[in-house]
């Protein structure tokens, strides 16, 4: 498998933490082949839902071992009324039923979720045959946010060309945040870059650099910083290094030459490697770009904010991307 350097640098790390995480899509051959990878690179022990027998036929055709992961069929966990008893608790009072709870625990993606919650399990990786919405729904329902008045958002890691890497967010759930949602955007993907042994310089990103341009849009940014600078003057921040800027261009924001003609008293503009991104709209297309036009490869949607790690793949994905989304998920249990 072709993995980059900078996610042999994760895999590195994320080896030395002893979790285990779920994949609920044992019957694409794609979660096969990288939960033996990441089985054999030892980035995490695996448990992998679907049909027992069909799998271990499957290893066996390969000529691979088991060593490291677990098979289960949901149906015949011994643990299935536990985690239906668990579920109807959680939702019981948005008027699930226990006849409800029962079928619903049979769907991977909640079964998954619930061995999280269960204590089963560290984290789950979902997504190569299912929609964001698929493995997302279960996340909030179940294992929901972990700051009581901060919400989930989406963070996308990119390798350029060059080897820089930078976290786009939010480029999946938020669609319109306003500049509070926008503010806690920003910390949560500082928090998830310092998971990832990185050290965030954040740039809020508008079509205006330090008021250069008017309007609504401008103005949610430019708040959204402010807000963002003040809560990061809370004790919880004061030895984590993180850089925070705003409102910035792309361009001033990315380009030495740029920040220092549009922001020359800034300490993120030029360099910054997190971009906050105004609305879905922005982010999304930007991600996709970069994808498509400018060659960079993309790990995520991500998710952060949640109280344990649960993420999304692509459904496009590569073997070698969930080896990746692995490894990431791994690093996220980290406190």
């Amino acid at each position: 498998m072709k993995i980059s350097p900078y996610i042999e640098s994760l895999i590195e790390k994320a080896g030395k933490l002893n979790k285990t995480i779920v994949l609920p899509e044992g019957e694409d051959e794609r979660v096969l082949q990288a939960a033996h990878e990441a089985a054999e690179r030892k980035i995490a022990r695996l448990i992998i839902l679907g049909n027992p027998e069909e799998i271990k036929t499957y290893f066996d055709k390969q000529g691979w071992g088991l060593d490291g992961i677990e098979l289960l069929d949901p149906a015949k966990s011994p643990k299935l009324g536990d985690y239906a008893r668990l579920l109807f608790e959680l939702r019981k009072e948005k008027g699930m039923t226990e006849e409800e709870a029962a079928k619903t625990v049979l769907i991977p993606n909640y079964f998954g979720t619930l061995m999280i919650k269960a204590g089963d399990a560290d984290g789950m990786v979902s997504g190569a045959n299912h929609s964001t919405a698929d493995t997302v729904r279960p996340a909030l329902q179940i294992i929901k946010s972990a700051h009581k008045d901060r919400g989930v958002s989406a963070l996308f890691i990119m390798v350029a060309q060059n080897g820089k890497t930078y976290y786009l967010s939010d480029c999946a759930i938020n669609i319109n945040p306003t500049a509070k949602e926008l503010a806690d955007i920003a910390l949560s993907s500082a928090e998830s870059v310092i998971q990832f042994g990185g050290a965030p310089e954040i740039a809020m990103l508008s079509y205006s650099t330090y008021g250069s341009g008017k309007g609504e849009g401008a103005d949610k940014v430019r708040e959204a910083t402010a807000l963002a600078k003040e809560a990061l003057k809370a004790p919880e921040y004061a030895a984590m290094n993180i850089k925070l800027d705003g409102e910035l261009q792309a361009d001033a924001a990315l380009d030495a030459v740029v920040a220092r003609k549009k922001a020359s008293g800034s300490d993120v503009a030029g360099h910054a490697n997190v971009l906050i991104f105004p609305n879905i709209e922005a982010g999304n297309i930007g991600y996709k770009l970069l994808q498509r036009l400018g060659g960079a490869e993309m790990y995520g949607p991500l998710l952060q904010g949640l109280n344990a790690p649960i993420n999304d793949l692509s459904r496009g994905c590569f073997a070698e991307d969930i080896v990746g989304v692995i490894a990431i998920t791994v690093l996220q249990t980290q406190k």
